[in-house]
């Protein structure tokens, strides 16, 4: 049970008030998207072209448009699609047969809401994923400011996302993991409000009844859990998006239990992991699979309700079961794509060891065009049009430095904000050091990025120090960060035409080659 002393402040240690009400706290995280949202989509439509990934997910949205299914593509697709005047109802790059597709629905169908409104077009199919990483500046500064309970290292952290170099190239690219990065970035914040939600009600029973009815052997039940349950469900789109979405399914879910049970320590439940697991964990467990199921299942609707998809009447010849037919084709279809996924091993140039990915060691080419520059389209004599998707490097570069700071604060200080973070690090990293003979790309930090200018923020505001400290140590905290700010947004003005396809002199692109492995 808390030390007798410590009550009175234990209202206010279960729930810190947040810095500022009203408009004041949105000010810092709106302006900050908006930056991030003019870098994201002037020149969206540029290059117009196929980049990298592109060949499969925008022309899968648009057959979701037109058949509700994945269905095959005829020889030379890309070109059709890029020399057509871009309208989805008429333009026919697809066969008959039914395509062999390995992610599930969700993240197509939300580049197809932008080819819906602005057709089959460079543009139309980057319009949706500019849209969702715009909002996850919002979203993420509005996250720390919730964590760290400042205004100031909100707005800094949605200010650093806007001008984060893997973020910005994956806003402005047709291909899914945008956005299954945004739906984690939403099922963090929703589990964050949660966490407040829950302690609020706590504080408020301690204001009111005092302690001794929750400092029992099992303590009290908190009650319906909303948030949580929004949680889920914005998880369930991350995992029909892509599968990796599963392992923040599994590391956010525990991580949100295991804040419960700082809880109910912290109210003197006398037995706090037992009751939680009891109370809170199965529960939890129940409702959440039970969203993520629903949720998957019915993003494939258009499949069940179609003769077109891959492997839709598999089950029709095989031998009688209590499983309906529908269910069974469906679950050999996802085992035919989890055999793809694990068997993936043919070289690719631009392949990276999961190892290397927080130096940005291995960046990937989407896009590379070289050409005689007579013309002035650069003013040079050779140009060069690149999109690289190259994380800030001085972000990424501090961000290693942040985490370790951030990991030590866990550790020594039990800092649960730090854990937080490192959790949803963990989660997009992690799990890809068991893949280590796949074909993965240093791209797939996308989801990670968020989490690490968390971490960087979070470390920029530590070397600020707080409100109270003496003026020399805050002026030279200030000083600190703010060579740290100039030099990352002075990093993203030098990477941003690599970035995003501007036509450049070659000698200005091989300049922005700061190494060998990096072309």
């Amino acid at each position: 049970m808390p030390a007798r002393r410590d009550l009175a402040s234990l209202p206010d240690r279960l729930a810190p008030p947040m810095p500022s009400h009203g408009l004041i706290g949105w000010i810092g995280p709106v302006v900050a998207m908006l930056i991030g949202g003019i870098l994201r989509f002037v020149e969206l439509g540029r290059p117009h072209a196929v980049m990298f990934d592109e060949t499969y997910y925008p022309k899968d949205a648009l057959s979701l448009l037109r058949f509700g299914v994945e269905v095959k593509t005829v020889e030379g697709a890309d070109d059709i699609l890029l020399s057509s005047d871009g309208n989805w109802q008429t333009v026919n790059v697809f066969t008959t047969e039914p395509a062999f597709v390995v992610h599930p629905p969700v993240g197509k169908w939300m580049i197809a809401a932008g080819e819906w409104l602005f057709g089959a077009t460079p543009f139309g199919w980057r319009f949706t994923v500019a849209l969702l990483g715009t909002l996850s500046i919002l979203l993420v500064a509005r996250i720390v400011r919730r964590l760290t309970r400042s205004d100031l290292i909100g707005t800094i952290a949605g200010l650093l996302l806007a001008v984060e170099g893997m973020h910005l190239v994956l806003s402005r690219t047709g291909l899914l993991d945008l956005v299954l990065a945004f739906w984690v970035i939403v099922a963090f914040g929703l589990l964050l409000i949660d966490r407040d939600s829950m302690r609020t009600r706590l504080a408020r029973a301690v204001r009111t009844d005092g302690i001794a009815g929750m400092a029992t052997q099992w303590g009290p039940r908190l009650g319906l859990r909303p948030w949580r349950w929004a949680a889920a469900a914005a998880l369930g789109l991350a995992v029909a998006t892509k599968w990796s979405g599963l392992w923040f399914l599994a590391f956010l879910m525990v991580m949100s239990v295991v804040w419960d049970v700082g809880a109910r320590r912290m109210v003197g439940v006398q037995q706090p992991w037992r009751a939680t697991f009891v109370r809170d964990a199965l529960p939890a467990a129940a409702a959440t699979l039970a969203i993520v199921a629903v949720l998957y299942v019915a993003s494939w609707w258009g499949w069940f309700t179609s003769d077109l998809g891959y492997a839709r009447n598999w089950a029709a010849d095989q031998p009688p079961s209590m499983v309906p037919d529908a269910l069974r084709s469906l679950l050999h279809y996802h085992s035919e794509a989890w055999n793809f996924h694990v068997g993936l091993t043919t070289e690719h140039s631009y392949s990276s060891n999961p190892l290397s990915w927080p130096f940005q060691s291995r960046p990937t080419s989407f896009f590379y065009d070289g050409f005689d520059g007579g013309g002035g389209d650069c003013g040079a004599a050779s140009c060069a049009s690149a999109v690289t998707a190259l994380g800030n490097p001085i972000i990424w570069w501090f961000g290693i430095l942040a985490v370790l700071y951030q990991g030590w604060r866990w550790l020594a200080g039990r800092d649960w904000r730090s854990g937080a973070v490192l959790v949803g690090i963990a989660a997009g990293w992690l799990p890809w050091l068991l893949y280590l003979d796949r074909t993965i790309f240093t791209f797939y930090t996308v989801v990670v990025s968020p989490f690490m200018v968390m971490a960087v923020a979070m470390t920029l505001g530590a070397m600020l120090g707080p409100p109270d400290a003496p003026p020399r140590r805050r002026r030279d905290g200030a000083i600190a960060v703010g060579v740290l700010m100039v030099l990352m947004i002075a990093a993203a003005w030098w990477f941003y035409p690599i970035w995003t396809g501007e036509v450049i002199p070659y000698d200005a692109w091989r300049l922005r080659m700061w190494f060998p492995s990096w072309i």
